[in-house]
């Protein structure tokens, strides 16, 4: 029995098919003159990184010693005021560091500007570096002879250390969110188009190491407080980096792949250890030190690892070619429809 023959039209269909199939255009390649980047990568070394981190420790620790102060903890607030202390005096060397000159943190307050992040952070350093400096140094009033002009300063330092202390605290939420404010406020694409999600993120990260000072610092009994804030931190924290990873489309990708996704999924995975660990450690002195450690583990990786995910974003053309174009193609819808 002899097959029928397809209509002449549909085999010459076929025929131009098999033909076309060998000739379908390549993906295109992001690539620049001389394979040079479209965007100038940061030139923020790791000392901004580290900067991130410590501005936090110092934010979350200030909260955590105004909860010491006002809940009559003492141990808290010490570890708190120390730890702050100790934090924003490495924050202010790690920025020094990174300007090249000293007298360039001076020069930068010589204007303020509300609509630059980097002079806004400026000043609100400046006013809380001292709070948390005399807050610190209250602490060492019990050391002090009680007689003469040192047992003056033993009876004036614990209220002007209390007073300190609160003005800290109400400085700190701005100190430990204005460097996400920072980041989104450049061109590097994936710190721009995470502009609501990165204050978050630094906000939560924060209340974590805070807590974990005090889980450190401070004994279990006291210690209620660094619990409920850890989880607090951290349900912000991870709630921020979620958002991050999966609401910018294709500039999400630097926060999942390469260096800055191992960083944040070491972050992730050390938060969660540390949560675990502040509520169901009962009343182990070392069941909380590891989980405070664990805490300011995340805070270092999660910190690193935005800052690597921005400065991946600025060196591959497809997280500037890409996102233009998309925006380009949705404002000639909206002009047209």
């Amino acid at each position: 029995m002899s097959s029928q023959q397809p209509p002449v039209g549909e085999r010459f269909h076929r025929s131009r098919q098999r033909r076309d199939a060998g000739l379908t255009v390549p993906p295109a390649e992001f690539s620049s003159y001389y394979g040079r980047p479209i965007l100038k990568p940061p030139v923020w070394t790791w000392e901004i990184a580290a900067y991130l981190f410590t501005g936090g420790v110092a934010a979350g620790s200030s909260l955590l010693a105004a909860g010491g102060q006002l809940t009559g903890r003492p141990a808290m607030r010490r570890a708190g005021r120390v730890a702050a202390l100790a934090a924003v005096t490495a924050s202010a060397g790690l920025l020094v560091k990174d300007l090249g000159r000293p007298e360039r943190f001076h020069h930068m307050l010589r204007v303020a500007k509300p609509t630059s992040p980097m002079s806004v952070g400026t000043w609100i350093l400046a006013a809380y570096g001292p709070a948390a400096g005399l807050a610190a140094v209250a602490e060492a009033a019990p050391l002090l002879p009680r007689r003469g002009p040192l047992g003056l300063a033993r009876r004036v330092l614990p209220p002007v250390g209390r007073v300190a202390g609160l003005a800290a605290a109400a400085t700190a939420p701005a100190l430990g969110t204005y460097t996400g404010v920072l980041l989104a406020d450049t061109a590097v694409p994936s710190w721009h188009e995470a502009y609501p999600y990165l204050p978050v993120v630094f906000a939560g990260s924060a209340l974590a190491s805070g807590a974990g000072v005090g889980l450190i610092g401070v004994p279990p009994a006291q210690a209620g407080p660094a619990r409920r804030m850890a989880v607090a931190g951290a349900a912000l924290e991870l709630y921020g980096a979620h958002q991050v990873e999966s609401r910018l489309g294709l500039l999400s990708e630097p926060y999942r792949t390469g260096r800055a996704g191992q960083l944040l999924r070491v972050g992730r995975a050390l938060t969660a250890v540390g949560v675990a660990g502040a509520v169901l450690g009962g009343r182990s002195r070392v069941v909380a030190a590891l989980s405070g450690a664990a805490l300011l583990a995340a805070s270092v990786a999660t910190r690193f690892g935005v800052f690597r995910a921005g400065v991946a974003s600025a060196r591959d053309p497809r997280y500037t070619v890409l996102p233009q174009r998309e925006r380009l193609a949705r404002r000639r819808a909206a002009e047209t429809s």
